[in-house]
């Protein structure tokens, strides 16, 4: 695949970014377009490997191989090699609906497992699929309605990547599919829980409307078990299939937390984003100007709510992480072909380090408690901490003398999910499990309601933009089963 001596040739190069003085100024995508010959080069790279890992697909121990989707890696690089972008599409979309959105939000799980990896810079799989999907949309994409009708009707719960990869399968097996969103506007996660600067909106209002020619439907601004009742949905449709996330937040529990201006991270970020979509200009979209911003919790929302705020004009922006620092290089728990956890700078990172002259997280730093005046946060109390084994397990513990007074003026609380609301899961009496997810059949997504299917984290708990995806492929799968059975 590739060119058979081109990862001896050429050297990994990374996507090129918008400089940082000028993308802050703006919501625009800081990732600049990827040039045709440098991705052709990038392909040359990929290996003849006999065994790609690339595209496995499959978790071990909690680490995750290769592609969930399973996407033809090698093929697709070795196209774009020879300069057939439009095969490589015609490749990719047999496995993948949406890779305009990985392209562009997925940690590349495939890189990690990329066999060159091993021993040199992984190929650039997740910028290639970005060139791949950008070259097709920007020829145009003719819409594909089914040829035949079954006359049996679907509801997919939730728009975000598990809801509309679902609706997009079944709607080409020819059900008339609705998906219900309780937003004002399509996408779930895509729309509201990823700041523009990573994915442009356009490109999920672009892909929503091409379902909508091939024949989906979308209810928008409608919540199921709320003002559309569980009872028209068990009479109206032949199957229904959940994909309404892990919407509930882990809560930051220490004194002072109820006080104005400790914030949620995806409460702050999704009105942040409807703010610049309604062009408004108001409040939410400036919620951090002029302040010392605070935000507790590292991974993707973190970094969201970093460069977020560095664009509303903070004034100061600290990140803090309870955890140590990640290491530099693959350890002995992490071995290849397993995803490595490392240390990376994001682009939040990056934008604050250039801005502020410092990298704004601190690690093994946790929250004791939030103080304000007069019903307001005007500072957080932190404490550094070590983990130590309690019981057999890591656990922290403070370190005396660290204690240390912050100016804030806004506290942003990324600290992930516990799992879906349980409005609608009590509303239709299914079966959980240990960690409040809709229980299914083993390794199916079948729930223990008849008609009643569940997918992406409302059923395997928080992950990722690309599980959700093959998540919601899995489920509209089983459905179909059951439908035409």
């Amino acid at each position: 695949m590739g060119k058979p001596t081109g990862f001896l040739e050429y050297e990994r190069l990374e996507a090129a970014h918008r400089p940082v003085a000028e993308r802050v100024k703006d919501y625009d995508e800081f990732v600049a377009a990827g040039e045709a010959e440098a991705l052709r080069v990038q392909g040359a790279r990929c290996m003849d490997c006999g065994v790609p890992y690339c595209h496995a697909g499959f978790v071990v121990e909690g680490f995750s191989i290769g592609c969930p989707l399973c996407n033809l890696i090698p093929e697709i690089n070795d196209l774009v090699y020879r300069g057939d972008y439009a095969e490589a599409y015609r490749r990719l979309a047999k496995t993948h609906p949406f890779p305009e959105f990985t392209g562009r939000v997925c940690p590349a799980l495939c890189e990690g497992s990329c066999t060159l990896g091993e021993h040199a810079s992984p190929v650039t799989i997740k910028e290639i699929e970005r060139f791949v999907s950008d070259e097709t949309l920007r020829r145009g994409l003719e819409p594909r309605p089914p040829l035949l009708r079954t006359g049996k009707r679907v509801a997919v719960v939730g728009s975000g990547p598990a809801g509309l990869a679902c609706a997009e399968l079944l709607n080409r097996f020819g059900h008339s599919v609705t998906v219900f969103e309780r937003a004002d506007r399509p996408g779930g996660l895509l729309m509201y829980g990823i700041p523009n600067m990573k994915l442009d909106k356009s490109l999920v209002l672009a892909r929503v409307a091409l379902m909508e020619e091939e024949g989906v439907r979308f209810v928008l601004s409608s919540e199921v078990g709320g003002d559309y009742p569980v009872s028209a949905l068990m009479r109206d449709f032949d199957a229904a299939v959940l994909c309404a996330g892990a919407t509930k937040e882990r809560e930051i529990d220490v004194p002072g937390s109820g006080l104005d201006g400790v914030v949620s991270a995806v409460r702050f970020l999704g009105a942040a984003t409807k703010s610049l979509l309604d062009g408004t200009r108001d409040a939410a979209g400036k919620a951090a100007a002029g302040k010392d911003v605070i935000v507790v919790g590292g991974g993707d929302t973190g970094t969201d709510c970093v460069a977020t705020a560095i664009r509303q004009g903070a004034k100061s922006v600290t990140q803090l992480e309870i955890l140590p620092k990640p290491p530099a290089e693959r350890t002995a728990g992490s071995p290849w072909p397993l995803w490595p956890k490392l240390h990376k700078t994001d682009y939040g990172q990056r934008e604050a380090i250039e801005l502020f002259g410092a990298d704004p997280r601190e690690y093994l730093t946790t929250v004791k408690a939030i103080e304000g005046a007069n019903g307001r946060v005007s500072g957080v109390r932190t404490v550094r901490v070590e983990w130590v084994s309690q019981n057999g397990r890591p656990a922290p513990r403070e370190t005396p003398g660290t204690e240390k007074l912050r100016p804030a003026q806004l506290v942003l609380t990324a600290m992930g999910f516990t799992g879906p609301e349980r409005a609608l899961i009590d509303r239709l009496d299914l079966k959980t499990d240990a960690r409040g997810n809709v229980a299914t059949e083993g390794d199916s997504h079948k729930s223990s309601l008849l008609s009643v299917f569940a997918a992406g984290d409302m059923r395997r708990g928080p992950g990722l933009v690309v599980w959700g995806i093959a998540e919601g492929r899995r489920a509209a799968r089983e459905c179909n089963a059951f439908i035409c059975s």
